[in-house]
C-alpha cells in the first residue's frame, strides 16, 4: 500500500447530546485520554438504566435514545450553548424545547419534549444524564472517532448513490488516505496539529448509518453493503489521544509510525 503522504483533517465534528445534531467545530484543543470536549456528554436516557452520575457506568447505547433504533431524532436540529449549559431543539425551523441541562427547570422542559414526540418509542420516562467528564460514547473508552473519507467514496462505488459522511458521526474526518487504509493502522500514530493519536480499534458499524442525517430516512443498508463487499461491517477507526494540544481543520495527517505503507 502506498503511504498516504498529503492526508489532512477535512472537519471536525462533536455531539455534546448522544445522538442529536453533529456540530461542526474549527479547532478543538485535545488532552491526553480524553474524547473532544463535551463530546457525547449527555444523553436521553430510555427507561431506567440505574445510571448513577456519581460513579458511571458504562453502558451499551441501547439504554438511550439513539439513531439506531430511533431515526426520528435525525429529524431535529440542535445546539448546545457551552456557557450556559442551554439545549435548543428545533423542528421545521421552530424551537419546540429549550433549557439549561444544569437546572432541575431546564431538564424538565427537555425531557417532557422526549416524552411526548417519542411516547410510542419510550421504555420508561425519558432523563437527561450526564456525568463528570464522562462520556455517553459506544464505547467504553475515551476516544475520537476517525473517517476516511477515501471510504467513503469507495462505499459509495458499491452503492452507486452518495453518502453523506455525517452518517458516521466521527469527530476526524480525513481526505487524502486510500480507500480503507486506516483499517491497516491499528496501533499506528497520528501527528495532527499539535496533538498524537494512537490508532486503537476499527469501528463496527451499526444500523444508524443507515439513516439520513438530514432526512431521517432509514434509506440504505451500509453495514450489509460492507459485510456483502468486504466481508466485515468496519468503516473508520478510533484512536486514544497520546499527547494533547490544538488541532484545527485542514491540519496535516501524517503516520508517524509507517511501517504499515511500505
Amino acid at each position: 500500500m502506498i503511504a498516504p503522504a498529503s492526508a489532512s483533517l477535512s472537519a471536525i465534528y462533536r455531539y455534546p447530546i448522544k445522538g442529536l445534531t453533529p456540530e461542526p467545530l474549527p479547532a478543538v484543543a485535545l488532552a491526553i485520554g480524553q474524547t473532544l470536549p463535551a463530546d457525547r456528554a449527555y444523553a436521553i436516557e430510555n427507561g431506567p438504566t440505574g445510571f448513577d452520575p456519581a460513579s458511571p457506568v458504562w453502558k451499551a447505547k441501547t439504554h438511550y435514545l439513539m439513531l439506531m433504533r430511533n431515526e426520528r431524532l435525525a429529524a431535529l436540529s440542535s445546539h448546545f450553548d457551552d456557557a450556559t449549559h442551554t439545549l435548543t431543539i428545533k423542528a421545521d425551523g421552530a424551537v419546540v424545547a429549550q433549557g439549561d441541562l444544569r437546572s432541575p427547570e431546564g431538564r424538565t422542559a427537555i425531557e417532557a419534549f422526549f416524552a411526548a414526540r417519542f411516547a410510542d418509542e419510550l421504555r420508561g420516562p425519558p432523563k437527561v444524564l450526564d456525568g463528570e467528564g464522562y462520556s455517553f460514547s459506544d464505547v467504553p473508552m475515551k476516544v475520537v472517532s476517525i473517517i476516511n473519507l477515501g471510504s467513503v467514496a469507495a462505499l459509495e462505488q458499491m452503492i452507486g448513490r452518495r453518502v453523506d459522511p455525517l452518517r458516521f458521526r466521527a469527530n476526524f474526518y480525513v481526505g487524502g488516505w486510500p480507500a480503507w487504509a486506516e483499517l491497516d493502522m491499528i496501533g499506528q500514530t497520528l501527528a495532527i496539529g499539535e496533538a498524537r493519536l494512537k490508532i486503537v480499534k476499527r469501528t463496527v458499524r451499526c444500523a444508524a448509518t443507515n439513516v439520513d442525517p438530514v432526512t431521517a430516512a432509514r434509506d440504505l443498508a451500509i453495514p450489509q453493503t460492507l459485510q456483502q463487499n468486504l466481508g466485515h461491517a468496519d468503516c473508520g477507526v478510533y484512536a486514544e489521544v497520546i499527547a494533547g494540544g490544538r488541532v484545527k481543520s485542514g491540519d496535516a495527517v501524517r503516520v508517524e509510525q509507517s511501517s504499515l505503507f511500505e
